[in-house]
């Protein structure tokens, strides 16, 4: 794996380098310590709305002229807001990396939150939760996280509650904004063609003057330890049951983590860096769940985060099939994972699917800059690097001792019952990541 070279500009921004010669292309991400996490209440969303204000245009780069000229060099730019973070991205031609470093160090300071566009774009952002909340999932999601974190800012979803989605003003965002963005806040990634030196000094031209802002007094509030099992029912018109079971987590700078996510990869099939990809046939609750026809899918994965979060398991039950009765199958084999453990087959194969699933997620620099960049938001780029050597470090001991954070006591559960017939109430409000 290339070196990755490591800088803090004088303005405190953090820059990651790390040479790839595989290809004539630069990945180059700006990510802010900001997210949904840290937003109080009464301006939920607002991480994701400043997001997409940022392509508005700016006086040096108006509305629309960049999607044009970074489409005619055959790149791409995008944006994502995360609970933990909002970043910025564009993948380019090697030798047109600097339209890249100039537009993210101009959107770091310019953004214009015209008022007109902000109005325009409260429409657009209402409309995108409104779609989000055609789907059952949607309110199911929202209801078990909601309940599970009654205190920490992952209670409400990325996109922002449908109150304060009408009532932030223009100030609210462009105060968020000014607050956050800034060099002493934010991580630069570079991953790609070129020399470090070179690109260091490059980065310094466009970035070494802009000026370090305040530290920003992040919102943060500590979950309380949960005392027992919570549940919740939402109950909506839809033609499909389903169940999600949510148990909290630690933080993914923990070594337990890497356990849960092997015994994730044993219970569900692999979610790891990479996604999906690969069948989960063989998983145990596939068995237990999807052979034995009490559901039609079952799914499960972790979030890396800062602070500690879920693990959440999902299933779409059968036609007919009660709820209880697939809740009581699913509680059986985690049972049993809890007292008998996982055997070596199906530890060898978490551990060779890890492997696989790394290589395939992060081959592309654009995806390995955004690790980078993720990583070292919440801990060091370390971690990525770091991430197969650590799951390979987990033993079979390991896994079972991990299943122990999947007792009931620990968990929110959630069922979504289905109705007949249309809603006719007025019931809309209630994203997650925001991407342009």
């Amino acid at each position: 794996m290339s070196q990755v070279f490591r800088h803090v500009l004088d303005n405190g921004l953090v820059v990651l380098l790390k040479p790839v010669r595989s290809a004539p292309i630069i990945s180059w991400w700006v990510l802010y310590r900001i997210g949904s996490r840290n937003e109080r209440t009464g301006i939920t969303g607002a991480s994701h709305w400043v997001e997409h204000m940022l392509f508005k245009g700016t006086d040096q780069f108006p509305a629309g002229t960049l999607d044009k000229a970074i489409d005619r060099l055959g790149g791409s730019w995008n944006a994502q807001t995360f609970l933990d973070y909002t970043a910025y991205y564009e993948t380019l031609p090697a030798d047109q990396v600097d339209l890249a470093l100039r537009i993210e160090a101009d959107r770091m300071s310019n953004a214009q939150f015209d008022p007109e566009e902000v109005a325009s774009e409260r429409t657009v952002i209402i409309s995108e939760r409104q779609g989000a909340e055609n789907s059952p999932m949607f309110w199911l999601g929202e209801e078990v996280q909601a309940a599970a974190f009654r205190v920490h800012g992952y209670h409400h979803e990325i996109i922002g509650d449908m109150t304060d989605l009408h009532t932030m003003t223009r100030d609210d965002l462009y105060g968020h904004y000014k607050a956050h963005y800034m060099p002493n806040n934010a991580i630069a990634v570079a991953v790609g063609d070129f020399d470090p030196d070179e690109m260091l000094e490059r980065i310094r031209t466009h970035y070494g003057s802009i000026p370090a802002g305040a530290a920003p007094t992040l919102f943060s509030r500590p979950e309380p330890p949960q005392q027992g099992e919570r549940r919740v029912t939402v109950e909506r018109p839809g033609t499909t049951g389903f169940i999600q079971i949510a148990y909290r987590v630690p933080a993914a700078t923990e070594a337990d983590w890497f356990k849960l996510d092997l015994l994730n990869s044993i219970l569900c099939g692999p979610d790891g860096m990479g996604g999906g990809g690969i069948d989960n046939r063989t998983s145990r609750l596939y068995k237990a769940l999807v052979e034995t026809e009490l559901t039609v899918s079952v799914d499960g994965g972790m979030t890396p985060t800062i602070d500690p979060f879920m693990y959440t398991i999902t299933m779409a039950l059968r036609d007919g099939v009660a709820h209880a009765d697939a809740e009581a199958a699913f509680d059986a084999a985690i049972a049993q994972v809890i007292a008998e453990g996982i055997t070596e087959r199906e530890y060898a194969r978490a551990r060779k699917q890890a492997r696989a699933l790394f290589a395939y997620g992060t081959e592309r620099v654009t995806m390995q800059a955004f690790w980078l960049a993720f990583a070292e938001n919440f801990n060091s780029y370390i971690w990525f690097e770091d991430y197969v050597q650590k799951l390979e470090a987990v033993t079979i001991e390991d896994v079972k001792d991990a299943a122990q954070y999947l007792r009931p006591q620990n968990r929110t559960v959630g069922w979504f019952v289905p109705l007949e017939g249309d809603y006719d109430g007025d019931d809309r409000d209630h994203m997650e990541e925001g991407d342009e």
